[in-house]
C-alpha cells in the first residue's frame, strides 16, 4: 500500500533529476512511495526526463504544466494529485536533504503531529555548505516579516521541506492562495485549528546543478503572498498590483515630463504653468505618456503577470503594442465617464476619481485577457 509521496516542484532542473531519485530511493528503503515531479513547462527538458526514468520505475511521474508558474501553486497541485496518505514536498536541486524523511514520517504516523519540516535556522541546523551568507540573512528577515504578519511562530515558516497528511492538505486547498511564498506558511496561516509541528534541524545544502529558481521577482512574490494572505479576500492581489504598477507609471509620467521640458528643453515652470508653446507641450506629453505606459507594462509584464511573462522580442513587441491600445481605450472610457459624472453635478474631484477607478478596472480586464491571457 503506498505510504507516501513526494512532491518536487521543478523548473530547468533536468540534470538534477536522476540524482534525486537515486537520494529518495536510497533514503526510502523499506517504504512504500511515490515521487511527483510537478515541471512548470521546463525548456531544458526537465519534464522528458522525468518520464524517461518512469519508463522503468512506475514510481516516478510528472505532471507537466503548460501556461502556470509558482512553486506554491505546483506543490498544492503535487499533493492534491497523490493518493498517498501522507505527503511531502522538497525541492529538487539537491538543498533538501531526503535522508530527513524517515524521521518526518515517523513523526507524522507517530500521532503526536500534524506537520513535520526542515529548518534553517533551528539547533543543529546548518547554512555553511550553502555559502550563501547574503541568502541566509535575507531569509532571516523574511521570516521575522512572515512570523509578525501571520502569527505562525517556528524557526523558519519559510521552509521548503515539509510533510503533513494529505487529507489535511486537502481540507483547506481551495482557500489556500498558492501565490507568492513558501506552501508552508500558507497552509500554517489557513488552517484554523492548530496544527501540532516537529522541526528536524535542516544542514542546508548548495545546489547539485544549475541556477536557482528564485529569480529577481522572489523579494516581490513574497510580498504579495503576504498581502494575499492579509488583504486578498478584500481586494484581489492581481489587481492591487497592476494598479500599484500604474500609480507608479503615474509618477513616471510627471518625471519624464519635467525632465523633457526643464531640462531637454529648458522650459520654465513659472506659477503654476509651463512657459511653452502648445506643440511643444503635447510633444512633450506624448513622450512622457508613452515612457510611463511602456515602464507600466514591463512592471506588470515581470511582476503582476509574472507567470504569464511574455519573451521574446517579437511576443513582447505584439504584448506592448496591446497593452497601448488597452491604455488608449482606458484614457477614452477615463475621460466619458469623468464628463458623465460632472454632468450628474458630481464633485471634479470625485468625478476625475470615478473615472480613473473605472479606466483602471477596464485596463486590468482587458490586459488580463488580450495581453497576458487566454488572447495575449
Amino acid at each position: 500500500m503506498l505510504q507516501l509521496a513526494v512532491i518536487l516542484p521543478t523548473y530547468n532542473e533536468r540534470a538534477n533529476i536522476a540524482r534525486m531519485v537515486e537520494r529518495i530511493d536510497a533514503a526510502l528503503t523499506g517504504y512504500t512511495w511515490e515521487a511527483i515531479f510537478v515541471d512548470d513547462n521546463s525548456p531544458d527538458g526537465t519534464g522528458d526526463e522525468v518520464r524517461r526514468i518512469a519508463q522503468a520505475d512506475p514510481r516516478i511521474r510528472v505532471i507537466e504544466r503548460i501556461g502556470r508558474r509558482g512553486l506554491a501553486s505546483a506543490a498544492i497541485e503535487g499533493m492534491c494529485a497523490s493518493a498517498a496518505p501522507i505527503v511531502a514536498v522538497m525541492d529538487a536541486d539537491g538543498q533538501h536533504d531526503p535522508a530527513l524523511l524517515p524521521g518526518m514520517f515517523a513523526a507524522i504516523t507517530s500521532g503526536e503531529y500534524d506537520v513535520a519540516y526542515a529548518s534553517r535556522f533551528a539547533e543543529g541546523a546548518s547554512t555553511e555548505a550553502w555559502g550563501r551568507p547574503d541568502r541566509v540573512k535575507a531569509s532571516g528577515i523574511a521570516n521575522a516579516i512572515a512570523r509578525r504578519v501571520t502569527g505562525v511562530d517556528l524557526s523558519d515558516p519559510m521552509s521548503g521541506f515539509f510533510m503533513l497528511h494529505g487529507e489535511t492538505l486537502r481540507a483547506d486547498a481551495h482557500r489556500l492562495s498558492g501565490v507568492g511564498f513558501k506552501i508552508l506558511l500558507d497552509i500554517l496561516a489557513t488552517v484554523d485549528r492548530p496544527l501540532r509541528v516537529k522541526e528536524f534541524p535542516l544542514n542546508f545544502a548548495a545546489r547539485m546543478d544549475g541556477e536557482s529558481k528564485l529569480d529577481r521577482t522572489v523579494v516581490f512574490e513574497f510580498l504579495i503572498g503576504l498581502y494575499d494572505k492579509w488583504l486578498g479576500r478584500i481586494i484581489p492581489t492581481r489587481f492591487a498590483l497592476f494598479a500599484t504598477v500604474g500609480a507608479m507609471g503615474v509618477a513616471v509620467n510627471f518625471a519624464v515630463l519635467w525632465l523633457v521640458l526643464s531640462v531637454i528643453l529648458r522650459e520654465r515652470f513659472v506659477y503654476g504653468h509651463w512657459v511653452v508653446g502648445e506643440t511643444t507641450f503635447i510633444i512633450a506629453n506624448v513622450i512622457a505618456a508613452l515612457t510611463a505606459m511602456t515602464f507600466n507594462f514591463v512592471l506588470n509584464n515581470e511582476l503582476t503577470y509574472a507567470e504569464k511573462r511574455l519573451r521574446g522580442l517579437i511576443p513582447l513587441f505584439k504584448g506592448w503594442a496591446k497593452f497601448f491600445l488597452t491604455c488608449a481605450i482606458g484614457i477614452l472610457s477615463q475621460i466619458a465617464s469623468t464628463d458623465a459624472l460632472k454632468r450628474l453635478h458630481v464633485n471634479d474631484a470625485l468625478a476625475v476619481l470615478g473615472g480613473i477607478i473605472l479606466a483602471s478596472v477596464w485596463n486590468f480586464a482587458l490586459s488580463s485577457k488580450f495581453v497576458w491571457g487566454k488572447y495575449g
